[in-house]
């Protein structure tokens, strides 16, 4: 039986490339994102809940203290209130608009923070006394919810490697690429392993 696999605009892959690329593909492909040219898991766009989406971000009421915190630290716009969440986790997390304009209009109506005049139609927010005193009584807990954040960039940051994946990416993308290029037999399948190989054995040298 004949192995074929299909390449960019119809070229078809000897067997020997088909074989080749179906294993890398089911060894990768899970781990280093689509074809190598995506995000990635671990990157989460606005409304997420975090590294690959997995889990809650705030518990009840979190994101409320988290908001007050940020507020009290400087006046802010809702804007600015998503994209500092998103620097604090490394760019893993950040909340969506539907939930922090609601949280902060709770917080204004509670009298917690309130209504700045801030540049051009943006509404900036500030903290009240009342909010002051609240989140002095609850520092620890505001604390801890940076941490956490801090926490998953620095996770983020060891665990996802972006030089790595790069490199990565380059690899996949020449195979490919050599691949289309047609004569790709056992011989030539051969030649690139042994390149792979000498490069794991200097890897493993380091």
């Amino acid at each position: 039986m004949r192995m074929h696999g299909c390449g960019p605009r119809g070229h078809r892959y000897g067997p020997m490339a088909a074989i080749l690329m179906t294993g890398w593909a089911r060894h990768w492909g899970s781990d280093w994102g689509t074809g190598f040219g995506g995000e990635g898991r671990g990157r989460s766009g606005p409304g997420r809940r975090g590294p690959g989406g997995r889990g809650r971000m705030f518990g009840s009421g979190e994101l409320r203290l988290a908001l007050l915190g940020l507020i009290a630290e400087a006046p802010r716009h809702g804007y600015e209130l998503i994209k500092a969440i998103e620097e604090l986790s490394g760019g893993n997390y950040a909340p969506s608009p539907g939930v922090v304009y609601p949280t902060l209009s709770l917080l204004t109506d509670e009298g917690v923070i309130e209504d700045q005049a801030g540049e051009g139609a943006r509404k900036s927010f500030a903290a009240t006394e009342a909010g002051r005193a609240e989140l002095a009584h609850r520092k620890g807990e505001y604390d801890a919810i940076v941490a956490r954040l801090k926490d998953i960039a620095e996770e983020s940051e060891r665990t996802s490697a972006p030089p790595l994946k790069r490199a990565m990416g380059n690899l996949f993308h020449a195979v490919k690429n050599r691949m289309a290029a047609g004569d790709f037999d056992r011989e030539t399948v051969h030649g690139i392993a042994e390149v792979l190989d000498e490069a794991a054995r200097k890897i493993e040298r380091l």
